[in-house]
């Protein structure tokens, strides 16, 4: 599930960081050396590291991958020392973020989740990559990254990110209950194989899948329904047009027919992935970061696993998410060069390789994807190579200061409209659509 900012956190952040600005915009922590240091002192903090935190999210495998990264850039050169610290989910994160950015105290380098991009750039958070990747051109080969994962790498034109850990949903399969309920496992492919597939499933007792009403998901149905979120201008919501009530209303239909399971609350994306892998259901949507835990349920639990692309409505479409690697505005010139130099090493062809096989996210760099090493890893586990391919359906999230407020009102909105039985997905969506037009004309 994907979290952002919210508009009154960011009013909150806004104001604290026009209090903190008020002495010259100049951060406490500017790392400029005081009149009185003589020649000889000079020398020797020249000589010594450079001391730069980076703040990431989540933990398990993803942890494990980003700790092992962040050591081996330590020990691979004696000018820079990356401090690594765990901040919760992207939601913390970014909230910590907002806090310490304020304070004066901010991460050289942080994790954004990519919808939030637009929010910390726009107010300043940000350090712009321009002129870096500009300078580092042959080295960082910028043209290298997947051209479907850069969409939320800029805003208003400018570079303020570098794709890291990204990802897709995708449709996991317990191919093993499929074929003992006489269904073939090469589907279902598309939203009316889903609804028959579930009917197959549910009279064996069973059910055709368990999925959280999470906006990220929908982003994915509308897209495939031919829809957008907001207008092309991102001036007013466009989610309300039949193409995004299309996904809402499939869902209560299943629903309400017992063919599909939603969950609401806080736990509803665990109770999904319970559900799955304890296979009462047969399907789930899924972030790509989640392959190989997956597979080790899978294979701990005794079932064949398989992935594909999400069911297609008109077509197939898909959003990306994850999170790119942003550098804070506020450190010294000298922190803002070792937080470019770990940042370029972090989202290298090398490490690419190592995160996707390590975790599942998207191989983010063209040149890791045609790589010998990656092509034998996708023969030996095509599960993984399905995100990768169904990068030629995806779209980047919308960046507008106010969507991740609206996000949450139009997940709300789903959720009434699946639990109750007087309330429309029409007339839910239009409710939303009225306080996100009102937030995006602001």
């Amino acid at each position: 599930m994907v979290k952002r900012l919210t508009a009154l956190t960011l009013a909150i952040f806004m104001a604290a960081v026009l209090a903190a600005c008020g002495s010259n915009g100049t951060a406490a922590n500017s790392g400029n050396a005081s009149s009185g240091v003589n020649a000889e002192s000079a020398d020797a903090a020249a000589s010594e590291k450079i001391t730069i935190k980076y703040w990431y999210a989540f933990g398990d495998k993803i942890e494990e991958a980003k700790l092992h990264m962040v050591k081996e850039f330590n020990e691979s050169q004696d000018k820079i020392e990356v401090v690594a610290e765990h901040q919760g989910d992207y939601e913390d994160l970014h909230a910590k973020v907002q806090a310490a950015f304020a304070a004066g105290d901010a991460p050289a380098v942080t994790d954004l989740e990519i919808a939030s991009t637009g929010v910390f750039a726009r107010s300043g958070m940000l350090e712009e990559l321009t002129t870096y990747a500009e300078r580092d051109k042959d080295q960082l080969q910028l043209e290298d990254f997947n051209p479907g994962l850069m969409g939320n790498a800029y805003v208003d034109d400018k570079l303020y990110g570098l794709p890291f850990m990204r990802s897709t949903p995708i449709l996991y399969k317990n191919v093993t209950m499929l074929k003992d309920a006489g269904l073939d496992p090469a589907g279902p492919k598309t939203w009316d194989e889903l609804e028959q597939y579930s009917r197959v499933l549910k009279e064996k007792g069973k059910v055709g899948m368990t999925v959280a009403a999470d906006i990220w998901f929908y982003e994915g149905l509308v897209a495939q329904s031919g829809g957008q979120m907001l207008s092309e201008d991102g001036k007013s919501a466009a989610f309300n047009s039949p193409e995004g009530v299309a996904p809402v209303e499939f869902w209560k239909k299943l629903t309400s027919e017992g063919l599909i399971k939603m969950p609401v609350g806080d736990e509803a994306g665990a109770t999904a992935d319970k559900d799955w892998s304890n296979q009462v259901s047969a399907f789930k949507f899924g972030s790509t970061a989640g392959v190989t835990g997956s597979l080790e349920i899978a294979k701990g639990n005794g079932f064949e696993l398989e992935t594909a692309f999400m069911p297609a409505n008109v077509s197939y479409g898909v959003p990306t998410g994850g999170c790119q690697l942003v550098m804070t505005s506020k450190s010294s010139d000298e922190e803002k060069e070792a937080a470019w130099e770990f940042i370029k090493w972090m989202t290298s062809k090398e490490n690419t390789i190592y995160q996707h096989k390590h975790v599942g996210y998207l191989p983010t760099r063209l040149s890791a994807v045609e790589s010998d090493e990656l092509k034998k890893h996708f023969e030996e586990y095509p599960q993984f190579k399905v995100a990768v391919d169904q990068l030629e359906y995806a779209r980047p999230r919308p960046m507008e200061n106010a969507y991740p407020e609206i996000a949450k009102m139009i997940k709300e909105s789903i959720q009434k409209a699946i639990i109750d039985p007087n309330t429309t997905p029409q007339d839910a969506l239009n409710q939303a659509a009225e306080k996100a037009n009102k937030l995006l004309s602001k």
